[in-house]
C-alpha cells in the first residue's frame, strides 16, 4: 500500500539520505531523526507506520528508543545493525523488534524488508470461516488481530501475531524453522533461526503462564513447533 508514513532514526546523514531517497522513490512518505530524543518526540506527535531505527544513536540510543516504543505501540520496528554483530540483532528482537537490515545494505534488500514488514502489519483479511480461532483458553481474532489469554488481553507486535496465526491455523501440526521463516519473513530470512528463536520466545513470555515449560508453543527438538492442542 503505497504512501506509508515511516520513520528513520540514524545519526549518519549519508544513511539517512539514501534510506529517505530510496523509499520515497517507492511513494513511502518518510520523515527522518538523527536522535533517539528526537524520534521519541515525532512519535508523541503522530504514530507512523514503520519505524526504521539504528542501534547506535548518540544518546538516547535504539534499544532506548525500541523498548520506549514497544511499552505504548506495535508500531513495526526494523532496526538496523552493524556487520557481525549478532548480539546487537538478538537484543533488539528480544525487546520487541520486527526484523533488521546489517550495514552496509543494498537499497533493494532494505525496501524489499519495509514491504515485507508492512504487509505482516497489513495482511489481507482471512475469510469469514477463519476469523477467529480458540485453541483452550488462547483465543486469536484474525480480522482485529486480537489475543486474549485466560481472558486477558494481550498486546502482540505484528511479527508475533503472525507467528502464532501460522502456528493457529495448523494446531497439532509441527511446522519447521523454514517453513515459519518463510510464511512470516519471506524468503530474505531463510536460514535466519536465531530470529525466529527470539519472537518465540517474546511470545511464550506474553502468552505462557510458565515460558520454561510452555503449554501452548511446543518445541519438537530437530523438528519445530506447533501449537499445541487443548488437553
Amino acid at each position: 500500500m503505497a504512501g506509508e508514513h515511516i520513520l528513520v532514526v540514524d545519526d549518519e546523514p549519508r544513511y539517512l539520505q539514501i534510506i529517505r531517497f530510496n523509499l520515497e522513490a517507492r511513494k513511502y512518505r518518510v520523515t527522518c531523526a538523527a536522535t533517539g530524543e528526537h524520534a521519541l518526540a515525532l512519535l508523541a506527535q503522530g504514530e507512523p507506520d514503520l519505524v526504521v531505527l539504528d542501534v547506535m544513536l548518540p544518546g538516547l540510543d535504539g534499544f532506548a528508543v525500541c523498548r520506549r516504543i514497544r511499552e505504548v505501540s506495535t508500531t513495526p520496528i526494523i532496526i538496523l545493525t552493524a556487520k557481525g554483530a549478532d548480539e546487537e540483532k538478538v537484543r533488539g528482537l528480544g525487546l520487541g523488534a520486527d526484523d533488521y537490515v546489517t550495514k552496509p545494505f543494498s537499497a533493494q534488500e532494505l525496501v524489499a524488508r519495509v514491504g515485507a514488514v508492512l504487509r505482516r502489519a497489513h495482511p489481507t483479511s482471512p475469510p469469514p470461516s477463519q476469523s477467529a480461532l480458540t485453541v483452550g483458553d488462547l483465543e486469536i481474532n484474525l480480522l482485529a488481530q486480537r489475543v486474549t489469554v485466560r481472558g486477558r488481553e494481550v498486546r502482540l507486535s505484528p511479527t508475533e501475531f503472525r507467528v502464532l496465526a501460522c502456528l493457529a491455523t495448523s494446531v497439532g501440526v509441527v511446522l519447521t524453522r523454514d517453513e515459519l521463516l518463510e510464511r512470516v519473513w519471506g524468503g530474505t530470512s531463510r536460514g535466519d533461526y536465531h530470529m525466529l528463536r527470539v519472537t518465540l520466545w517474546r511470545l511464550r513470555q506474553k502468552l505462557e503462564e510458565h515460558a520454561s515449560d510452555p503449554r501452548y508453543i511446543v518445541t519438537r527438538s530437530g523438528v519445530g513447533y506447533m501449537l499445541a492442542p487443548p488437553g
